[in-house]
């Protein structure tokens, strides 16, 4: 039940993201039973290809606690990590990422690979996934399907015009 509460904040976090026309996911940092932090994806809008949801929480969370380690932090997110975000989670020592949706093409949390299940990387960070991964994964679909019908009808539009 705990992790669907955080889960579903997660989800209101990758609403933020859909609103400003970025991939819907986003994320929050709980620490001691508490959101501590949010993000969500910002790569297009802030030109910066490091400020997907799970970088975001993780630099606001530090910036709370005052340090760049995070130890007794959860990371909830939408959508399985990338490479680049399960390593900065490592990094950042969380006791714990919960993901939704799979990601079939660059999730590193069994997808393609499990980054956290490498026995020669030096800290273990627990992993669960598949947390209302229905709706998380909706969401990405709902997205996509809205922007592919705006750019039909905007290449209709074109073609009426050029007729």
């Amino acid at each position: 039940m705990r992790d669907l509460i955080y889960m579903r904040q997660a989800l209101d976090q990758a609403h933020n993201a859909w609103a400003l026309g970025e991939v819907p996911v986003g994320a929050v940092v709980v620490h001691e039973d508490r959101v501590i932090a949010t993000g969500f994806n910002q790569p297009i809008g802030t030109h910066d290809p490091t400020a997907h949801a799970e970088i975001m929480a993780l630099r606001a969370a530090a910036s709370i606690l005052g340090n760049y380690r995070l130890p007794g932090c959860e990371l909830f997110v939408t959508l399985e990590p990338c490479a680049m975000c399960a390593g900065a989670m490592m990094h950042a020592r969380l006791s714990r990422v919960v993901f939704g949706a799979s990601d079939p093409k660059t999730g590193t949390c069994g997808s393609i690979v499990n980054l956290f299940e490498q026995e020669k990387l030096n800290h273990h960070t627990g992993l669960v996934g598949g947390v209302l991964a229905a709706e998380c994964g909706q969401l990405l679909k709902d997205f996509f399907a809205e922007r592919r019908a705006a750019q039909q009808s905007q290449q209709k539009a074109a073609q009426l015009d050029g007729a």
